[in-house]
């Protein structure tokens, strides 16, 4: 305790993995404890190490907390970036960790600018999203989830229309409580495309990669979800070129299941203080390998089992037929 008390304060970022199963997101809800969120877990386990004194799991301001993303409900993260203050207590990650239930990981820290804000500093987020392919086959064609694969004519074609989305749009349409004339719901996506599928427990998947500065809440599981209607016949090629103008139109949300937050960019940081001598580039290089660890140990496994058992993906797309993509909605 009293090596903790003399420990100098320090701006550090930590760079943390988690699975979001189970979780009502990322970001702290103090008030509201039957909501557990991420940052519970983590401020309990910072105060428990003796990183931070107790009052300040109370108010975070008092910490300069920050979190890069707030990832929603159920959403995983491979590479989510906080920025805080603690004392620099011996073998600090090892003792954070401890403190940490399994499926959240500390993987790594360093130490930043004083005025070091993860949120804002940070230039684009890299997110994938790992969906079964059975969601792309045709709806006029009986599907058996476990037999089904992706032919490359439809991957060439969800590629085609996920590319659409590249550059500056209004997005709009693709989250809630905000209208056509709000300047924030205009983004801009740098790439978006589909991997090469993958067999796991006898279902095939594959993975859809995004970067943009920045995501609204809802935005990607929205841009991937009418990307499904259209390659399954629901919905028009012309739908997406449409969402983006001032009439409302009926975008579906896929599941938040295969959504992973997988890193955090920050160029213009790395370019005026990576290299001067102080500070380390905000790069992760040395930890990829514990970072492809943790996907492959709790946030695939959680995916693919609970797609097995709760067929979040299954029972959402036989929702799809509701929706009214012709008019525009009300």
């Amino acid at each position: 305790e009293d090596q903790n008390k003399k420990s100098p304060k320090r701006k550090i970022v930590l760079l943390m993995a988690y699975s979001g199963k189970g979780y009502h997101g990322m970001q702290r809800n103090l008030g509201s404890s039957q909501f557990k969120t991420i940052e519970d877990d983590l401020v309990s386990a910072l105060v428990q190490s003796g990183c931070i004194p107790e009052n300040h799991g109370e108010d975070m301001k008092k910490m300069s907390f920050q979190r890069c993303a707030r990832t929603d409900k159920g959403v995983s993260a491979a590479g989510q970036i906080v920025s805080l203050k603690v004392r620099l207590i011996d073998d600090i990650l090892e003792k954070i960790n401890n403190h940490l239930p399994s499926h959240i990981r500390i993987l790594g820290l360093k130490r930043v600018t004083g005025g070091f804000n993860s949120k804002n500093k940070c230039d684009a987020r890299t997110y994938s999203y790992m969906l079964p392919t059975f969601a792309f086959a045709h709806k006029d064609h009986e599907v058996q989830e476990e037999v089904f694969r992706l032919d490359k004519e439809t991957l060439m074609k969800v590629n085609k229309l996920l590319a659409c989305y590249k550059g500056t749009h209004n997005f709009h349409n693709f989250t809630s409580q905000k209208g056509p004339k709000d300047p924030s719901a205009k983004r801009y996506i740098m790439e978006m495309y589909c991997g090469e599928p993958f067999v796991r427990e006898n279902i095939e998947f594959a993975v859809i990669k995004v970067k943009g500065q920045s995501f609204m809440m809802h935005q990607i599981r929205k841009m991937i979800g009418l990307v499904i209607a259209v390659v399954k016949g629901y919905a028009p090629e012309s739908i997406i070129e449409r969402s983006w103008g001032e009439e409302k139109v009926d975008v579906p949300k896929a599941p938040g299941l295969g959504l992973v937050l997988e890193r955090v960019h920050f160029e213009k940081y790395n370019r005026r203080f990576g290299n001067d001598g102080l500070h380390e580039p905000l790069e992760w290089t040395e930890e990829e390998e514990k970072i492809a660890v943790f996907k492959e140990q709790y946030i695939y496994p959680t995916i693919i089992n609970t797609e097995r058992e709760e067929k979040s993906m299954v029972n959402w797309l036989s929702t799809l037929p509701i929706h009214d993509f012709n008019s525009s909605a009300v």
